[in-house]
Protein backbone atom coordinates (compact mmCIF):
# COMPACT_ATOMS: atom_id res chain seq x y z
CA UNK A 1 0.00 0.00 0.00
CA UNK A 2 1.49 3.16 -0.80
CA UNK A 3 1.54 6.45 1.68
CA UNK A 4 -1.36 8.43 -0.42
CA UNK A 5 -3.82 4.96 0.54
CA UNK A 6 -3.02 4.57 3.64
CA UNK A 7 -5.95 5.12 6.07
CA UNK A 8 -5.44 8.59 7.99
CA UNK A 9 -7.81 10.92 8.49
CA UNK A 10 -7.17 14.49 6.96
CA UNK A 11 -5.76 16.26 10.04
CA UNK A 12 -3.21 13.26 10.48
CA UNK A 13 -2.38 13.57 6.67
CA UNK A 14 -1.74 17.19 6.98
CA UNK A 15 0.44 17.05 10.06
CA UNK A 16 2.43 14.27 7.96
CA UNK A 17 2.47 16.84 5.42
CA UNK A 18 4.04 19.12 7.48
CA UNK A 19 6.33 16.37 8.83
CA UNK A 20 7.61 15.80 5.33
CA UNK A 21 8.26 19.19 4.56
CA UNK A 22 10.76 19.76 7.86
CA UNK A 23 12.41 16.75 7.05
CA UNK A 24 12.90 18.23 3.17
CA UNK A 25 14.21 21.45 4.96
CA UNK A 26 16.58 19.72 6.93
CA UNK A 27 17.68 17.40 3.67
CA UNK A 28 16.22 14.30 5.04
CA UNK A 29 13.35 12.04 3.34
CA UNK A 30 10.12 11.29 4.89
CA UNK A 31 9.86 7.54 2.88
CA UNK A 32 6.59 6.01 2.76
CA UNK A 33 7.27 3.98 5.39
CA UNK A 34 8.71 6.28 7.80
CA UNK A 35 5.53 8.32 7.32
CA UNK A 36 3.27 5.47 7.68
CA UNK A 37 5.19 4.88 11.25
CA UNK A 38 4.47 8.76 11.68
CA UNK A 39 1.11 8.13 11.30
CA UNK A 40 0.59 5.44 13.35
CA UNK A 41 2.13 7.35 16.20
CA UNK A 42 0.01 9.93 15.45
CA UNK A 43 -2.65 8.22 16.04
CA UNK A 44 -1.95 6.40 19.03
CA UNK A 45 -2.67 9.31 21.81
CA UNK A 46 -0.13 7.95 24.36
CA UNK A 47 2.21 6.07 21.87
CA UNK A 48 3.28 2.62 21.34
CA UNK A 49 5.58 -0.08 21.75
CA UNK A 50 8.16 -1.24 18.80
CA UNK A 51 6.76 -4.63 18.64
CA UNK A 52 2.75 -2.98 18.64
CA UNK A 53 3.64 -0.50 16.34
CA UNK A 54 5.18 -3.63 14.10
CA UNK A 55 1.77 -5.61 14.08
CA UNK A 56 -0.33 -2.50 12.75
CA UNK A 57 2.43 -1.57 10.33
CA UNK A 58 2.01 -4.92 8.89
CA UNK A 59 -1.31 -4.26 8.19
CA UNK A 60 -0.27 -1.82 6.25
CA UNK A 61 2.75 -3.64 4.83
CA UNK A 62 2.61 -7.27 4.84
CA UNK A 63 6.58 -7.81 4.30
CA UNK A 64 7.34 -5.30 7.05
CA UNK A 65 10.02 -5.76 9.51
CA UNK A 66 11.39 -5.45 13.00
CA UNK A 67 14.51 -4.01 11.34
CA UNK A 68 12.58 -1.78 9.22
CA UNK A 69 10.43 -0.41 12.04
CA UNK A 70 13.70 0.39 14.20
CA UNK A 71 15.11 2.22 11.31
CA UNK A 72 11.60 4.22 10.65
CA UNK A 73 12.01 4.60 14.40
CA UNK A 74 15.69 5.88 15.15
CA UNK A 75 15.21 8.24 12.24
CA UNK A 76 12.34 9.86 13.49
CA UNK A 77 13.69 10.17 16.86
CA UNK A 78 16.77 11.67 15.17
CA UNK A 79 14.65 14.26 13.17
CA UNK A 80 12.67 15.52 16.57
CA UNK A 81 9.63 13.51 14.99
CA UNK A 82 8.98 10.83 17.60
CA UNK A 83 9.82 10.79 21.54
CA UNK A 84 11.27 7.89 23.48
CA UNK A 85 9.99 7.35 26.63
CA UNK A 86 11.96 5.04 28.11
CA UNK A 87 10.02 4.46 31.63
CA UNK A 88 7.51 2.45 29.31
CA UNK A 89 9.85 1.99 26.45
CA UNK A 90 7.24 3.31 23.82
CA UNK A 91 7.33 5.84 21.06
CA UNK A 92 5.29 8.85 21.22
CA UNK A 93 4.71 11.77 18.41
CA UNK A 94 6.08 14.79 19.28
CA UNK A 95 3.23 17.27 19.17
CA UNK A 96 5.06 20.45 19.63
CA UNK A 97 7.06 20.55 16.60
CA UNK A 98 10.52 19.49 16.29
CA UNK A 99 12.64 21.20 19.04
CA UNK A 100 16.27 21.08 20.23
CA UNK A 101 15.53 20.85 24.23
CA UNK A 102 14.68 18.00 25.70
CA UNK A 103 10.98 16.78 25.47
CA UNK A 104 9.68 16.78 29.27
CA UNK A 105 6.99 14.35 29.68
CA UNK A 106 4.62 13.22 32.38
CA UNK A 107 3.91 9.67 32.79
CA UNK A 108 0.68 8.24 34.93
CA UNK A 109 2.28 5.52 36.74
CA UNK A 110 -1.11 4.45 37.61
CA UNK A 111 -2.73 4.53 34.03
CA UNK A 112 0.46 5.02 31.72
CA UNK A 113 -0.84 7.94 30.12
CA UNK A 114 1.90 10.21 28.87
CA UNK A 115 1.58 13.54 28.31
CA UNK A 116 4.42 16.20 26.58
CA UNK A 117 4.56 19.75 28.35
CA UNK A 118 6.30 22.54 25.75
CA UNK A 119 8.42 24.33 28.18
CA UNK A 120 11.71 25.61 26.76
CA UNK A 121 12.22 27.93 29.94
CA UNK A 122 11.85 25.20 32.08
CA UNK A 123 14.03 22.84 30.04
CA UNK A 124 16.63 25.68 29.63
CA UNK A 125 17.28 26.15 33.38
CA UNK A 126 17.25 22.61 33.64
CA UNK A 127 20.63 22.33 31.43
CA UNK A 128 21.51 25.51 32.94
CA UNK A 129 21.52 24.00 36.79
CA UNK A 130 22.67 20.50 35.44
CA UNK A 131 25.80 22.69 33.56
CA UNK A 132 26.45 24.71 36.78
CA UNK A 133 26.48 21.46 39.03
CA UNK A 134 29.20 19.82 35.84
CA UNK A 135 26.89 18.19 34.73
CA UNK A 136 25.57 18.18 30.93
CA UNK A 137 21.76 16.72 29.86
CA UNK A 138 22.56 13.69 27.96
CA UNK A 139 18.59 12.69 26.89
CA UNK A 140 16.47 13.67 24.66
CA UNK A 141 13.19 13.20 27.02
CA UNK A 142 13.25 13.82 30.66
CA UNK A 143 10.30 11.92 32.31
CA UNK A 144 8.44 12.61 35.11
CA UNK A 145 6.18 9.51 37.12
CA UNK A 146 2.95 11.02 37.69
CA UNK A 147 -0.80 10.84 38.47
CA UNK A 148 -2.69 11.99 35.73
CA UNK A 149 -6.06 13.91 36.04
CA UNK A 150 -8.15 11.14 35.06
CA UNK A 151 -6.72 8.85 37.82
CA UNK A 152 -5.99 11.35 40.71
CA UNK A 153 -10.03 12.07 40.45
CA UNK A 154 -11.03 8.17 39.96
CA UNK A 155 -12.43 6.48 43.32
CA UNK A 156 -9.86 4.29 45.03
CA UNK A 157 -11.28 1.25 43.56
CA UNK A 158 -11.09 2.76 40.01
CA UNK A 159 -7.54 3.63 40.48
CA UNK A 160 -6.83 -0.18 41.87
CA UNK A 161 -8.79 -1.51 38.62
CA UNK A 162 -6.54 1.32 36.44
CA UNK A 163 -3.51 -0.23 37.61
CA UNK A 164 -4.52 -3.99 37.52
CA UNK A 165 -5.99 -3.66 33.96
CA UNK A 166 -2.95 -1.29 32.87
CA UNK A 167 -5.50 1.65 32.44
CA UNK A 168 -7.99 -0.32 29.73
Amino acid sequence: MNSTATPFSAACNAFLDLARAGCKARGAQLTPIRRDVLGLLHNAENGLKAYDLLARIKALRANATPPTVYRALDFLVEQGLVHKIERLNQFVVCRHGAHTFPGLFMVCRRCGKVSELHDPDLMGELARRAQAAGYQLDCQEVEIASICPDCLHASPAQGFEQMLTGGA
